[in-house]
Formats: structure tokens, C-alpha cells, sequence
């Protein structure tokens, strides 16, 4: 049995179109390779056959995967959430006390983290670390190589 998934409109989207794509394109295309593989004789000693069936084998196993993941996600309710504390999908502003550096990142659902886009995921040790907090608050995020302590500098919308 799958575990749920949570995902973001955005995110449920994107997962979706790209099944789609699997399915609409990268499907026939391999058919017509195995076809063609097919039409060249012997299939015991055919390595562009053997390929081509092994393409089909990942393909199927990738669709499969995505299949489950859209059965078991759920999307998550932006409108319900507490927009005075760190949570899921708050896009939130932090201060490193020690350096003063200042960061801001979006807490998203595992599947859609993507540090570059400052989105990071919820299971993080920072993420774990502030959520729930408030605008104010301090916090001790232990990390690989240490401890670190962060103020919530604010919530952004």
C-alpha cells in the first residue's frame, strides 16, 4: 500500500501533463522503434530489438509509478492554511543570527523541491526546524555539519 503524497495545484499539473506525455508520445514512439527492430529479421540476435524492449520496460515502469503517485496524492488546500505561522507552501523570510545572512524559501511537498527556485522541502532539517514558528521567533536547526540558529524575520505572501 502507497503512502499519500501532498502536492500543490501547480505540482499535481505538472505531474499529470507529464504522464500524459509518456503515455501520448514516448509510448508510440518506442512501439514504432520495437516495430522497426522487429522488421529487420532474426530477434535473437537483434541488440537494436533487445534495446528497444528494454526502453519499453523502463517507460512502462516510470508511467506505472506516476500512475500510482497521481492515485495517492492529494492536493493541499492553500486556502486552509494559517497564514501567521510557518507552514507548508509559506514562502517565508529567515535570518542566520551568527552571520546575518538572510534567506528566503518556500516550504513545498517533497516531490516539488528545487532549491535553484528557493523551494525547499518540508522534510528538511531548516523546514522541520520552522515550521510552526512565528515572525520573531528563533530556532536551532541542527544540519550535517552542526547547529544553526535562524530568526523568522517575516511571513511572504
Amino acid at each position: 500500500m502507497s503512502s499519500v503524497i501532498y502536492f500543490t495545484e501547480e505540482g499535481f499539473k505538472k505531474i499529470k501533463e507529464e504522464l500524459e506525455h509518456l503515455k501520448l508520445i514516448e509510448r508510440p514512439a518506442i512501439t514504432n522503434m520495437i516495430a522497426e527492430a522487429r522488421d529487420k529479421g532474426d530477434l535473437s540476435e537483434n541488440a537494436e530489438y533487445d534495446a528497444a524492449k528494454e526502453a519499453q520496460a523502463m517507460l512502462e515502469l516510470k508511467i506505472s509509478k506516476l500512475e500510482d503517485k497521481i492515485a495517492n496524492s492529494r492536493i493541499i488546500d492553500e486556502s486552509k492554511l494559517d497564514a501567521t505561522k510557518v507552514q507548508i507552501l509559506t514562502r517565508v523570510k529567515i535570518r542566520n543570527t551568527k552571520t546575518k545572512a538572510e534567506f528566503v524559501y518556500m516550504l513545498v511537498p517533497e516531490l516539488e523541491a528545487n532549491f535553484k527556485e528557493g523551494k525547499i522541502s518540508v522534510n528538511t532539517p531548516i523546514a522541520q526546524g520552522i515550521m510552526g514558528k512565528k515572525p520573531g521567533d528563533k530556532v536551532e536547526v541542527v544540519v550535517p555539519n552542526g547547529k544553526i540558529e535562524f530568526e523568522i524575520i517575516e511571513i511572504l505572501k
